[in-house]
């Protein structure tokens, strides 16, 4: 079944408007955003500008909540949940949007300075599921924070301004290549060769003392003394994070499109937490979930693993007079979820791969993905045929446009998002997202139109009592 192009709904002038200022919105925070420390800051101060408050803070205040209230927890900075309590029995479960906010990028050891022939660089472990030569030649940036012993921290955002330097991982040159070329895709750069190349002018040998090697990496170290006050040891308590340098820019002549750095996952992310700060209470209450850690398999304390999200529910259940374990229990079977999390985009370059009648395609609005998972569905939350037909009811009603694909061609790969972990509740949750061109790679490629049409999915489906 053909799906029509949702560009068709959106004539120019006033309606097209509206997709391409939503695209707007979402571009400068893609820009601006590059880590999910970075994204969960953005999400609380917006939320706290929409009138949501601090769970914690009501915690430990005794206070109870109502109908109409909002509420959002934080998680070590770097995930967080937002609630709007609705009115009916929270035992008759929630409205979730659960999404990603962490991406593909490197990370730095924690010993990561060193120097070679007159060069510092920092050496790296990159995270998540990459294509390794696509990291090289790339203009980069560093993100993140420094935790120093006496409990400050430091903000690193270094490389994004234009008057900031960028750095690096060197290639080898054609030249001198043969046997590179000869490798495998997944060798031809390794791992252990992601070293970002930061510096090569030596210290004064008057201000460096006896010892007179490494003076490349020592003038390193005077810049970071001089300018943020941190010492190599500091690195040791450091979540530093190397992403491709630049902002999310509009793409194709059109401009129907945008390319920018991790896309996966917040393209789902962004409206998700739109839709949870537009939607007016109603009688169900409704939850998005923005978690950390997916990307390598949602484990540790903020990834959806965690127990985070079940305690909050907790929390949330007391503060409405069901301090029971039997309520969240039946809070958490009686839920329904999207897993906002992005689909693999039809590319006519590599067609083999993909299987057109179960593809996503752009332009052709929402995905939904009833299963992902890899080879015979491993992995894999496979929703349910009721379910299915639940939300293809939600997304007509409301000329929401969307489409059904799988993660290509079976037996040829696969991939998994959260949804497995929210069905472990017992809960209905089915996967929903934007689709993605070069997904995984430092620049991926959305429509801007599937991406409006993620966001009026979203708001229909927490709006469906």
């Amino acid at each position: 079944m053909e799906r029509k192009n949702a560009w068709a709904k959106y004539p120019e002038g006033e309606k097209r408007q509206k997709v391409y200022d939503f695209a707007e919105d979402y571009r400068l925070f893609l820009s601006e955003h590059k880590t999910e420390r970075e994204c969960a800051g953005f999400f609380i101060e917006e939320a706290k500008k929409a009138g949501f408050r601090d769970l914690d803070q009501l915690i430990a205040d005794g206070a109870t909540l109502k109908a109409g209230d909002k509420v959002y927890r934080s998680n070590y900075g770097k995930a967080v949940s937002l609630f709007v309590i609705g009115r009916e029995n929270p035992e008759k479960g929630f409205a979730i949007l659960g999404a990603h906010i962490d991406s593909p990028r490197m990370d730095l050891k924690q010993n990561p300075l060193y120097e070679d022939t007159d060069m510092a660089f920092l050496d790296t472990h990159y995270y998540g599921g990459i294509k390794k030569y696509q990291w090289v030649t790339l203009p980069l940036a560093l993100h993140g924070v420094i935790a120093k012993k006496d409990g400050s921290k430091v903000t690193v955002n270094i490389g994004e301004d234009p008057k900031d330097p960028v750095f690096g991982v060197s290639d080898l040159l054609i030249h001198l290549s043969a046997d590179q070329m000869k490798k495998d895709g997944h060798k031809v750069v390794e791992g252990e060769d992601l070293n970002v190349l930061i510096g090569s002018i030596p210290l004064d040998e008057s201000a460096a003392g006896e010892e007179k090697k490494d003076l490349v990496k020592k003038n390193i170290l005077r810049i970071l003394k001089d300018k943020y006050g941190i010492e190599e040891e500091d690195f040791l308590s450091a979540e530093i994070e190397v992403t491709p340098a630049g902002a999310a820019r509009d793409y194709g002549f059109d401009r129907s499109m945008i390319m920018g750095y991790g896309h996966d996952d917040r393209s789902c992310a962004y409206p998700s937490f739109r839709a949870i700060l537009d939607v007016e209470p109603g009688e169900k209450t409704y939850a998005c979930l923005l978690v950390d850690k997916e990307e390598i398999g949602s484990v540790g304390a903020t990834g959806m693993q965690s127990t985070f999200y079940e305690d909050t529910v907790a929390e949330i259940l007391a503060m409405l007079g069901k301090d029971s374990n039997v309520s969240v229990r039946r809070c958490m079977r009686n839920s329904r979820a999207l897993s906002s999390d992005v689909s693999a985009a039809f590319d006519p370059n590599y067609p083999s791969v993909m299987e057109k009648n179960n593809s996503a395609y752009f332009g052709r609005g929402l995905v939904i993905n009833k299963y992902t998972g890899a080879r015979g569905k491993s992995g894999s939350n496979d929703a349910s045929a009721e379910y299915m037909a639940e939300i293809r009811k939600i997304f007509d009603s409301n000329d929401v446009s969307w489409q059904t694909a799988e993660l290509g061609k079976v037996d040829q790969g696969g991939g998994g998002t959260i949804a497995y972990i929210l069905g472990n509740y017992d809960m209905k949750v089915i996967d929903s997202g934007v689709a993605v061109l070069s997904m995984h790679s430092p620049w991926e490629i959305i429509s801007k139109v599937d991406l409006y049409e993620a966001y009026k999915g979203y708001m229909a489906f927490l709006k469906e009592d």
